[in-house]
């Protein structure tokens, strides 16, 4: 099960970590691993200190403006290149929210041409860089992880295996199902699907839930993201099934990001039982309110409170 989470930056400022270890209920096993947020500063040295912390996995490429809290982001990779060979040194993760910005590419066509430009040189400039493409959604990001060196992989979202691009317009404008980067042609939900449910071990979970308050995705400039948390493992589970494969979700839910990351896999168990129910409308959210993926919808999973 995923359980990778983003910290802020500068390090030395941030406490994020002690945050969720102090919420955790009590006899809790959940150790957070943890992930530094690049920018145009980040030094060899920040890495260095990322590493020796003993609980960063890895360092966040955000490509300035390309998506939510993404303002702080790098602004050229080759800003980045002294960080980025810190970072195949020290054994860090190099994740990828891979857009590129530039207003005169088509929002649908960012993804692909960031390969183009940016990832394909990283991969190959820095060759021992461990590389995980995050939230991949496009025909071209699946073949371009196939075709590429060791140590390239990618996550898939239960949004993008189960939705096309006409699920934000069908009834209207939907704005709780604008997430970046954005739903894509159904060839490229089919070959995520074909992805996620293969033997490829470089394809793995990641959700990219986002939570954000509903005013602030109903809004005449809303955020992207969309909040999959609480109902994540089910509608992998309903995507599998769907695609014939649900004796593939293990590999791609608990095992394959592990063993990408050099980490020890989960030995807990959870239960799926195959009875369907449907998620609340909204969820409170500090004095907010938060709209969930498939609110009011049924979802035809549901985690049991026992393992098995």
């Amino acid at each position: 099960m995923e359980r990778i989470c983003k910290a802020s930056f500068p390090l030395r400022h941030d406490n994020s970590r002690e945050r969720i270890i102090a919420a955790l209920p009590a006899g809790s096993r959940f150790q957070p691993l943890m992930t530094i947020y690049l920018t145009n500063a980040t030094s060899p040295q920040d890495i260095k200190a990322a590493r020796d912390s003993g609980f960063i996995v890895g360092a966040k490429l955000y490509p300035a403006g390309a998506t939510t809290h993404s303002d702080a982001g790098v602004t050229s990779i080759e800003r980045i290149f002294p960080a980025l060979a810190a970072m195949e040194e020290y054994g860090l993760v190099f994740q990828v929210h891979g857009e590129v910005t530039d207003p005169d590419v088509d929002v649908f066509d960012r993804e692909s041409v960031f390969i183009d430009r940016v990832l394909a040189r990283v991969a190959e400039r820095f060759p021992k860089l461990k590389i995980v493409f995050e939230h991949v959604t496009t025909r071209e990001a699946v073949q371009f992880v196939t075709s590429s060196r060791a140590g390239v992989g990618a996550t898939i979202t239960p949004q993008h295996l189960l939705l096309n691009r006409n699920a934000m317009f069908q009834g209207g404008i939907r704005p709780h199902l604008y997430c970046l980067p954005i739903l894509k042609r159904e060839r490229d939900r089919r070959a995520l699907i074909e992805a996620a449910t293969g033997d490829d071990p470089r394809f793995f979970l990641g959700t990219d839930s986002a939570p954000h308050a509903r005013h602030t995705k109903e809004h005449a400039c809303g955020c992207a993201g969309i909040f999959s948390a609480h109902a994540a493992i089910e509608l992998y589970a309903e995507a599998f099934e769907l695609a014939g494969r649900l004796d593939r979700l293990q590999a791609f839910a608990a095992e394959r990001g592990a063993d990408f990351y050099g980490l020890p896999r989960n030995t807990d168990r959870i239960r799926l039982d195959r009875t369907p129910w449907t998620p609340p409308a909204v969820y409170r959210f500090d004095q907010d309110e938060l709209v969930p993926f498939r609110a009011g919808e049924q979802i035809a999973w549901r985690l049991s409170d026992s393992a098995s």
